[in-house]
């Protein structure tokens, strides 16, 4: 099976939302984030999504047409209604308008309410750093783990997504899910019949399993146990409570087109280091990376996805057989 170039993908992926009635913006917006997600190795948000979305769409469950709007209820910050559409486009909006909020005042903050699943967190904050702005975003996700000590999913996965700019080079990315391992990796683990490691996740009865269907239907492990679990709840507040959004365990599932819109949310800080009185950011983060990168064996958070990414971007992706229907220039698409 040969290769696509990420072009080449881009405009399939793009053709497949647009054939089922999304807007142009949405299909590009949604297009971008996923091959970007796949080229990056994060295979759990990248094309493995395309099925379910495009049934999602169908089902109303998102607004395929919904344009996002933005407004200022103070200087800093910026409100953004995601329309009940994908949250891509609503992200695409932040990211293009923080950064003048965040040069006038030294630190912005774009909350994000009638939203969907912002697949790989890391890039909309990347996107920020490579404006040399300091980026942060948070999101909630629909019910996943439990509080600590509790056996019923309060919480979603939350994942937490960091960029800061390195002068000359790529900038730093951190982005992880607060469970053990996201949910997008089960997903897929499930599509593709495997089973997954113990330690990930419980089933319904509150058991250790490695069957992903069962995974799926229980409740994700916390990163860091308890720790994870408070992390959690830090950020269903920011994510959920600040934007307006639907709390995890009032959420539909992100997994299939069963019920209405999930209406969740997001925050995206956005911080201009030249705003604190002094020019010494850039010496100082080159004094941290190099004592990092100078100690063997070691690497900066999102190294290894620059890797993957440079590898795509070079040779292409591979469609996995199961997705072909959808993203072949035949795609079936109204069959979804």
């Amino acid at each position: 099976m040969s290769n696509v170039s990420l072009v080449e993908l881009t405009r399939r992926v793009a053709d497949a939302f647009s054939t089922q009635g999304c807007s142009d913006q949405a299909s590009q917006s949604v297009a971008r984030a996923l091959v970007a997600a796949e080229a990056d190795g994060l295979k759990g948000h990248g094309l493995s999504r395309v099925p379910t979305y495009l049934a999602m769409v169908k089902s109303k469950k998102i607004d395929g047409q919904a344009k996002p709007t933005s407004s200022k209820p103070r200087a800093g910050i910026l409100a953004v209604d995601a329309a009940r559409g994908f949250a891509y486009p609503a992200i695409d909006l932040a990211v293009a308008e923080l950064p003048a909020i965040a040069a006038a005042q030294g630190i912005a903050a774009a909350s994000i309410g009638n939203s969907n699943h912002c697949g790989a967190a890391g890039l909309p904050c990347e996107a920020l750093a490579k404006k040399g702005l300091i980026a942060l975003l948070f999101a909630n996700t629909p019910s996943a783990m439990a509080p600590w000590g509790g056996r019923e999913a309060v919480f979603g996965t939350n994942p937490i997504a960091f960029a800061a700019p390195i002068e000359g080079r790529e900038p730093a990315v951190v982005d992880l899910a607060l469970s053990k391992v996201a949910r997008g990796p089960i997903v897929a683990a499930k599509q593709k019949g495997n089973d997954i490691p113990e330690g990930w996740a419980l089933d319904a009865d509150g058991h250790p399993t490695t069957d992903p269907a069962r995974a799926l239907q229980g409740t994700m492990i916390p990163l860091g146990d308890a720790k994870g679990a408070a992390l959690a709840f830090m950020v269903e507040i920011l994510a959920a409570c600040i934007p307006g959004a639907n709390l995890a365990f009032e959420a539909s599932s992100f997994l299939d087109d069963k019920g209405g819109p999930p209406l969740t949310g997001q925050l995206l800080l956005a911080i201009d280091p030249a705003g604190f009185g002094h020019a010494r950011f850039g010496e100082r983060m080159a004094s941290l990376v190099l004592a990092i990168e100078r100690q063997q064996g070691t690497r900066l958070p999102g190294s290894r996805r620059l890797a993957n990414r440079a590898k795509a971007a070079r040779e292409g992706l591979t469609v996995p057989p199961e997705l072909e229907p959808f993203l072949s220039d035949n795609a079936a698409v109204a069959k979804v």
